[in-house]
């Protein structure tokens, strides 16, 4: 019977893979799909398939939505107001000429911490090409270390959307998880960026042109201040480390409930948005009908990431309620596999599958939280960490981040390889021993 229901198991997440990646459906289809015929098929009651899909469904969503529209609407105020640009200006000029590298590194990770990743290329690369054509340096020892301190951050820091998915599907500490992502994150960012990009650098130079256009400089009178580009950005993070860190001040029992409220991510990026729209727009001479329509512009592509990680709850919740993740949690332990190793491994191979960090952060974490539920020991924050890593290795041709650098950095498809995806590997892999050496000391 356990042998049956393992190959069903497998058998549902193949069908995810092969939907997704070869009859081009929306993840969204694919995970329901798979949690219908898992559900069905491991003999689940028919009055109970539908209940336990949506319950999966509105617990992973219940707390993430406001999240996820908030940091979104905050992603676009930096962008369009320039706070991002002059972040990295300012670390350009601190750095200097010399240490570029380091420079676009300190960049990529401050910008990357409240945008998507695609949010923080379209910031950054302007810049990367403007010194590139200043300095005459090759392209990627300025561009690979930006671009690994998006993905870093992207992959394991909260508020982005898989890690806080992670978060709500394996119950972690968000302000734990934070704490011990950017400790993990930050020498990660560090081997796959500065240093990957200056061994790189001296054996690859693309072959092609930048698909990007330049940013225009007439822009650069209106930028925000550096301080309150600085505060725009990491006001959410200070928030959110104050609220996790209030239980341990000496202040009245109310105090320290107000500062886990305004530590909460909701209250912490929806304080951050309203600072955005003063400092970052009406201060910038940004009126309110284009704040307005910032925030429609935003929205609308949240919609896609929503369905999908509300799928990938739905999946976890009827992986529970049909007993396949007590039988493999069973088979797990004898087999003394760590799930810190479950988790990355089978992230990574619906990363490498799916092209999608999201996707794979979810789906894994849902697959991975019902076998940890009757075990003792696992450190659920480090657990969301390895699966995020798991989520970032191999990044291929299936993957739109693979064809985004590709074509910004005027590479050919053997270029992409050698690097943004070599790249991608070395961050999951170090940021899972990261974890892992981590997880002796904790």
């Amino acid at each position: 019977m356990d042998a049956y229901i393992l190959i069903i198991t497998l058998l549902s997440i193949v069908i995810v893979i092969l939907v997704v990646s070869w009859f081009k459906w929306h993840a969204f289809i694919s995970l329901t799909i798979a949690s219908l015929f898992l559900a069905i098929f491991t003999g689940m009651s028919w009055d109970k398939i539908v209940k336990a899909y949506e319950t999966g469904v509105g617990g992973v969503l219940g707390h993430l939505v406001g999240i996820l529209a908030l940091g979104t609407i905050l992603g676009k105020m930096l962008s369009e107001s320039g706070a991002g640009l002059q972040i990295a200006n300012y670390f350009v000029k601190i750095f200097g000429e010399k240490k570029l590298p380091w420079a676009m590194f300190a960049s990529g990770f401050i910008i990357g911490i409240p945008v998507f990743f695609e949010v923080g290329i379209l910031i950054l690369l302007p810049l990367v090409i403007s010194i590139q054509q200043a300095t005459k340096k090759n392209l990627l020892l300025i561009s690979l270390p930006a671009i690994a301190g998006l993905s870093i951050v992207h992959g394991l820091v909260p508020p982005h959307p898989g890690a806080v998915a992670a978060i709500g599907i394996y119950d972690a500490n968000l302000g734990r998880v934070l704490l011990y992502s950017l400790f993990i994150a930050i020498p990660a960012g560090i081997i796959g960026g500065p240093l990957y990009a200056k061994f790189i650098s001296t054996r690859v130079t693309p072959s092609g042109e930048s698909g990007l256009i330049q940013v225009d400089e007439s822009q650069s009178k209106k930028l925000p201040g550096v301080g309150i580009s600085f505060l725009s950005i990491l006001m959410a993070v200070i928030l959110m480390v104050l609220g996790t860190f209030a239980p341990f001040i000496e202040l009245p029992e109310n105090g320290v409930k107000f500062l886990e409220f305004i530590g909460s991510p909701l209250i912490a990026l929806l304080i951050s948005c309203f600072a955005a729209f003063y400092f970052l727009g009406f201060r910038q001479g940004i009126g309110r009908n284009q704040i307005k329509k910032f925030v429609d512009e935003c929205i609308l592509p949240v919609g896609s990431i929503i369905l999908i990680i509300g799928a990938g709850g739905g999946f976890k919740q009827v992986l529970i309620d049909s007993g396949v993740g007590e039988t493999i949690g069973n088979m797990a332990e004898n087999l003394s596999l760590s799930p810190l190793v479950l988790a990355f491994l089978i992230a990574g191979l619906i990363r490498i599958a799916t092209g999608s960090a999201t996707v794979a952060l979810t789906t894994a974490a849902g697959i991975v939280s019902p076998i940890i539920a009757n075990m003792t020991g696992v450190n659920l924050e480090l657990l969301v960490i390895v699966t995020g890593a798991g989520s970032l290795m191999f990044s291929h041709v299936n993957d739109a981040g693979f064809w985004m650098v590709k074509e910004y950095l005027g590479l050919s498809i053997k270029e992409a390889f050698k690097t943004w995806t070599v790249l991608e590997t070395i961050l999951s892999f170090v940021a899972f021993i990261g974890a892992f050496v981590l997880d002796i000391f904790i």
